[in-house]
């Protein structure tokens, strides 16, 4: 059987399809640390194809983002979008506006870390439109 290079480098399964309601594109996640009452704390594995994205969202206790594969893109609304790499981290406050995903050419996975979840875990916004995914400069 062939295997990829990007399935050599992942560490964990893609995990189920992502809801369509809340990502354009397609995108998996492997839940590693289902929301835990005593730590309130909850970690996911997203992989991202090629151009998926989440919508806007906010995360009442906030999250943590660490890139272990591929290129994508970070936004906090009214900001510019940041590229990301493997290695990178992004720390989100709580109840900021934002979205993440994969860039055009290149797959993307991040370990999504909800903290604090004992205030709630995420509440979904509008979809990314095209014209504000593709304002990377």
């Amino acid at each position: 059987m062939k295997t990829s290079e990007n399935q050599l480098n992942e560490i964990f399964p893609k995990g189920d399809l992502a809801p369509a309601d809340y990502f354009t594109g397609k995108a998996w996640v492997k839940m590693l640390v289902p929301n835990d009452p005593n730590l309130n704390t909850a970690v996911g594995n997203v992989v991202f194809e090629a151009g998926a994205r989440n919508n806007w969202h906010t995360h009442p206790g906030g999250q943590i983002l660490i890139v272990t594969n591929g290129k994508g893109y970070y936004q906090e609304v009214g900001k510019p979008i940041q590229l990301l790499q493997a290695g990178d981290v992004v720390n989100i406050q709580p109840e900021i506006k934002h979205w993440h995903g994969a860039t055009p050419n290149s797959e993307f996975t991040h370990i999504a870390i909800s903290t604090n979840t004992e205030t709630g875990i995420v509440d979904w916004l509008e979809q990314v439109t095209d014209e504000q995914y593709n304002d990377f400069q």
